[in-house]
């Protein structure tokens, strides 16, 4: 299974950044799995986002969950965040991952991508 994160580098503040993660080697709408975004922001720990399941349903940080939107699109085997709002502290390197729903292990992760929020 392999994730690729795709989308811009450089969103400007008050701006809605979007990102997708195409999965190749495997289906999102395969049982039993979550699909996952997990941020980095510079020089701090891993903070996860949030994620979609395989049936379309959907988890969110509490403290992000007013300006997160997760969603899918099967027909490609892609997954999207799309986060609003952002200001500086979104900044981050970001990346989707597979969650395993049996054992909650983070079994595959994307390459990252960095997200720089500045004007």
């Amino acid at each position: 299974v392999q994730l690729q994160e795709s989308g811009p580098g450089l969103v400007k503040p008050s701006q809605t950044l979007s990102l997708t993660c195409t999965v190749s080697g495997g289906s999102i709408s395969t049982t039993s799995y979550y699909w996952s975004w997990i941020r980095q922001p510079p020089g701090k720990g891993l903070e996860w986002i949030g994620y979609i399941t395989y049936s379309g349903s959907t988890n969110y940080s509490p403290s992000l969950k007013s300006r997160i939107s997760i969603s899918r699109d099967t027909s490609k085997n892609q997954f999207t965040l799309q986060l609003t709002s952002v200001t500086p502290e979104d900044t981050a390197v970001y990346y989707c991952v597979r969650l395993s729903a049996y054992s909650y292990e983070y079994d595959y992760w994307g390459q990252g991508t960095q997200v720089t929020v500045s004007s």
